[in-house]
C-alpha cells in the first residue's frame, strides 16, 4: 500500500485523490497538513473518506518526519508551492506538485537548486501535455508526417475568465500574472510537443475591458447594477443560460478600481533552433468563442487541434488530404489528463517508470511566464535563463 501525505487539502488535492481511488492504484491517504483540519475532517466524513485513518498536522516538517510517507502531494495556494516542495525534495520523497511550481524568481531559483541535488521523482500537475489530443499530436510529430515543426500559433480564449478577477486569484501575492496562472500550462505543452528549448521571449498585455470606477472590494451581491452589468449573477442566468448563480457568494466586481490583472496578453517565443511560437490568451471571450489549442506547422503539413471541440486535424501540404480525428474524452477529468498524471504518480512511487511531467518542465515553463510578465512590464526581450536581463 502506498502511504500518501497531502500538504494543502483543497479542491485540487481532493480531485487527484479521487482519481487515484477510482483507478485503484493501491494508495491510501494517511496524513494531511493544513490549517483547516476540523473542517477537512467534516469534508472527509461527508464525502465517504474515513478521517479516523488520517493523521492531521499543522506543521509540514512534523508530518514529513513522522508519518512514514511513500509520496506527498503539494496543493497549497501557489505562493507556498516552492517552499513546500523544497522540504520534500530535501527528504528525497516522490512529489506531486501543483502548478505554478513557484510564484517569484527567488523561490523558483531555490527550487531549481534543490531539484538538482535531490533524488526525488517529481510529477508536476500539467494535464494538458498528457491529454489525448496532445499525445496524438506528439505521435504524429514524432512520426515525421508533417516534417519538423517550424512555426506554432497557439491560443487560449478563456470563457470562465471572470474567475481570475472575482475570487482569490485576484490576490497578486498568490497570482502575480495571468501568464503564470494560465499560460503556464500552455507553454509547457508547446515545449513538450516541439521538443526543443525556449531561449527568448517578448510579451505584451492589455487591460481594456475589466476596468472601471466601482468601489474597491465591491461584491456582486452588494451591487445595485445587477441588470445592467453583464457579469452579474442576474445576466449569468437570464442572458447566458448558466446556473442561477454563476459566481460564488462574495465574488468581487470585475469593474472595480482594485481589479489587478490584464484581460488579454500575447507572447512571442524564440527557440534554440530559431523557430518561434506566437501565443495569445484572452479573458473576456464568452460562450462559443472559447477555444484552446494550437496550429503546429511543418513543411510537409500542419496539425491543428482545439480542446473545446476535442478535435485534431492534419492538413497535408503537398497532397489533397486532410485527416480529422475526433476524440471521445468529454467525460474524463481534465479530458483524461488528470487520470494519466494520477496513474503516473503511483507508478513513479513504485519505481515502475519516470515522470511524464518532470520538475524541470515546471521550472522552465514558470521561468518563461515570469520572463513574459517582465517583458510586458519593461517592453524588452527577455532571455529565458536565471540571472539574465
Amino acid at each position: 500500500m502506498i502511504r500518501l501525505g497531502v500538504i494543502g487539502y483543497g479542491g485540487r488535492a481532493r480531485s487527484l485523490l479521487g482519481v487515484m481511488d477510482r483507478l485503484d492504484v493501491g494508495a491510501e491517504l494517511v496524513a494531511v497538513t493544513d490549517i483547516r483540519n476540523d473542517e477537512i475532517r467534516r469534508q472527509m466524513e461527508s464525502g465517504g473518506r474515513d478521517a479516523g485513518k488520517v493523521a492531521f498536522f499543522t506543521d509540514p516538517d512534523e508530518m514529513l518526519d513522522s508519518a512514514q510517507l511513500d509520496g506527498v502531494i503539494v496543493a497549497t495556494r501557489p505562493s507556498l508551492h516552492a517552499q513546500m516542495a523544497i522540504k520534500i525534495l530535501g527528504r528525497n520523497l516522490p512529489l506531486f506538485l501543483e502548478k505554478p511550481v513557484a510564484t517569484n524568481m527567488a523561490d523558483l531559483a531555490a527550487l531549481h537548486t534543490a531539484g538538482m541535488v535531490s533524488s526525488s521523482k517529481v510529477v508536476v500537475s500539467y494535464p494538458l501535455r498528457v491529454k489525448h489530443l496532445a499525445l496524438l499530436a506528439k505521435q504524429i510529430i514524432d512520426s515525421g508526417q508533417i516534417g519538423t515543426v517550424e512555426h506554432v500559433q497557439a491560443w487560449n480564449n478563456v470563457i470562465w475568465g471572470w474567475s481570475y478577477y472575482q475570487g482569490w486569484y485576484r490576490d497578486k501575492s498568490e497570482n502575480p500574472s495571468l501568464f503564470l496562472q494560465k499560460a503556464n500550462n500552455d507553454f509547457d505543452y508547446i515545449n513538450y510537443l516541439v521538443g526543443v528549448h525556449p531561449r527568448w521571449i517578448s510579451a505584451t498585455t492589455s487591460k481594456r475591458v475589466f476596468t472601471g470606477d466601482r468601489a474597491a472590494g465591491l461584491c456582486c451581491d452588494d451591487c445595485e447594477e445587477q441588470e445592467s452589468c453583464l457579469e452579474s449573477p442576474f445576466h449569468g442566468y437570464f442572458t447566458k443560460g448558466k446556473e442561477p448563480r454563476v459566481q460564488p457568494s462574495g465574488s468581487r466586481c470585475l469593474f472595480a478600481v482594485d481589479t489587478p490583472h490584464e484581460d488579454s496578453g500575447s507572447a512571442i517565443i524564440e527557440y534554440e533552433t530559431g523557430m518561434h511560437v506566437a501565443y495569445s490568451q484572452n479573458f473576456f471571450a464568452r460562450g462559443s468563442a472559447g477555444k484552446r489549442g494550437a496550429s503546429l506547422l511543418g513543411y510537409k503539413g500542419t496539425i491543428e487541434f482545439d480542446w473545446y471541440t476535442n478535435e485534431l486535424k492534419v492538413h497535408m501540404h503537398h497532397t489533397p488530404r486532410t485527416e480529422t480525428h475526433r476524440l471521445q474524452t468529454a467525460g474524463m477529468t481534465h479530458r483524461g489528463g488528470e487520470t494519466v498524471l494520477a496513474d503516473n504518480f503511483a507508478r513513479v512511487i513504485r519505481g515502475e517508470c519516470d515522470s511524464l511531467a518532470p520538475l524541470e518542465a515546471g521550472i522552465v515553463s514558470a521561468l518563461m511566464c515570469m520572463k513574459a510578465a517582465e517583458s510586458a512590464r519593461t517592453r524588452t526581450f527577455q532571455e529565458i535563463a536565471f540571472g539574465a536581463n
